[in-house]
């Protein structure tokens, strides 16, 4: 079995608390388009492409499309992706998505998270249309020449076959508790 989830899988079902202070389970999200990423607060490329996002957020909310950001990231690999650096990030940025905090890791795992930033587009039936990058230059969006998970969008509210099923997330790995900073499990691998 691979370990990044597969194009026609089904979400896995979550029930996380957010940075507002309520907790969100994956139903609670009604929307026609469901875009799930993990992120974190440090981490240079999820920075470096952070506004990127926001636009493409901003841009496709008006057409039944949901962002929902998950920090999987261990606190004691790095502490400034601890939740209550979360709640201060999200303050002080107001981005348009929930932010969500997966504590046990298990959301990352069960969704076979492999970077920050790594997206996930989910269709009404919450099957998987898309996973991989948001943009092909994260860490310095001045060097961008796609923005993927844009054009995957336009295409999928467009009611069109997006061009791209999956790509390779570009970020860092996910923190795993107790393991070296740069650690993966061993069954992770590129997407394409």
């Amino acid at each position: 079995m691979a370990f990044t989830l597969q194009i026609g899988d089904k979400a896995p079902a979550f029930t996380l608390p957010a940075t507002d202070g309520k907790t969100y389970s994956l139903s609670d999200f009604k929307n026609k388009w469901l875009v799930i990423f993990f992120t974190c607060n440090h981490c240079p490329y999820v920075i470096g492409s952070d506004e990127v996002t926001r636009a493409t957020a901003n841009k496709y909310a008006s057409h039944d499309v949901k962002f929902v950001a998950i920090n999987s990231n261990s606190k004691n690999t790095y502490e400034e992706d601890s939740f209550p650096n979360m709640v201060k990030r999200m303050e002080e940025h107001k981005f348009p998505w929930v932010y969500l905090h997966d504590e046990s890791q298990d959301i990352a795992l069960a969704y076979g998270a492999l970077r920050t930033p790594h997206f996930y587009v989910f269709n009404e039936k919450r099957e998987l249309v898309y996973t991989g990058r948001g943009v092909d230059s994260p860490r310095d969006t001045s060097r961008m020449k796609e923005n993927t998970l844009d054009i995957v969008l336009d295409a999928l509210v467009n009611g069109k076959k997006p061009p791209f099923e999956a790509t390779n997330p570009i970020g860092c790995n996910v923190k795993w508790d107790g393991k070296d900073a740069h650690w993966m499990p061993a069954d992770a691998c590129d997407l394409v």
